[in-house]
């Protein structure tokens, strides 16, 4: 029996909806596997840096990284390297030989890193104006360290003579942390809120060396005994492994892509951990891409089932 034409037109129609429907579905539950709904930046970014001693060795990581990545063109193009350091020392450095300050205003700088010791810090808001005034893409970092000492001194001039950083307990270094990194993120908001778009994203590295310790305690990082294992010297200055992980949170934020899966990197096969340095090596990308995904300034999210 053959249809009226309006029956078989309705029928088509109802096809091709029940298609479109199953397809809109399929497409649904691939978004929601997806690992971030930020669009990835794929095309490699020039770098400018100004920091201090928990900060300094973090580019060249970092360009190792995007070329795993296979990011084209990444490029460390200017630095200003201070130890202890607060971001208005790297401003006042004299005009001419401030290559920083020349590269922001001849609007050459991509994304620019800047690593904070403690709050107020004038230096900070003066290098966003100028790269904001200069290249209206231009994106600039903040990291959020961990503290040195493990004491919380905005003053940044106590010297304890002897620091364990094994007595010091998970929950310790969260209260410890949490004025510090409070701090930091109004800085963040501040400094967006007068440019008047988001320009300015948080880098949290601090709670990421957090989250290691934590692992550490309770004998989940692989290759890791104590907590002194990731320092060389009281203050707090890093090893590999933090190095390490450092470099994959600026990589997560820069590039808005997950580290996980990328090779070791150079500066963690230094501590030579044998047959444990893989799965520290994702356990270091893992804890970095927590840290950044749920930090609501980084300018990273994640889809509902990562």
């Amino acid at each position: 029996m053959t249809l009226p034409f309006f029956l078989s037109r309705y029928f088509c129609l109802q096809a091709l909806l029940l298609a479109s429907i199953g397809c809109f579905s399929i497409a649904a539950a691939n978004d929601n596997k997806t690992e971030t709904v930020s669009a990835s930046i794929t095309q490699g970014q020039k770098m400018c840096t100004c920091g201090h001693s928990f900060h300094y060795f973090m580019p060249p990581i970092l360009a190792e990284m995007a070329k795993a990545g296979e990011i084209i063109g990444h490029e460390q193009v200017g630095q200003s390297y201070i130890g202890g350091s607060r971001i208005i020392q790297h401003w006042d450095v004299p005009e001419d030989k401030n290559k920083v300050k020349e590269l922001l205003k001849a609007g050459k700088v991509n994304v620019l890193t800047l690593s904070p010791i403690h709050l107020p810090d004038q230096g900070i808001g003066n290098f966003v104006k100028l790269a904001a005034e200069n290249n209206p893409h231009v994106r600039i970092t903040l990291q959020e360290n961990w503290l040195p000492f493990d004491i919380f001194d905005v003053t940044f001039t106590l010297r304890p003579a002897k620091v364990d950083h094994n007595a010091i307990s998970f929950e310790q270094l969260k209260e410890l942390h949490e004025p510090y990194f409070e701090g930091l993120d109004e800085q963040v908001r501040e400094l967006n809120k007068k440019i008047g778009k988001e320009v300015v994203f948080a880098v949290p590295v601090g709670q990421s060396v957090n989250a290691l310790r934590d692992k550490v305690i309770a004998g989940q990082a692989p290759g890791i005994k104590t907590q002194e294992d990731l320092f060389s010297d009281p203050l707090g200055h890093v090893k590999g492994h933090v190095m390490a992980l450092n470099a994959y949170c600026h990589y997560a934020v820069i590039y808005r892509k997950s580290p996980i899966g990328l090779p070791v990197p150079a500066i963690l096969k230094t501590a030579k951990l044998g047959d444990d340095e893989e799965k520290l090596n994702r356990l270091l990308q893992e804890l970095a891409w927590d840290a950044v995904t749920k930090h609501p300034l980084s300018g990273v999210k994640t889809g509902a089932n990562p």
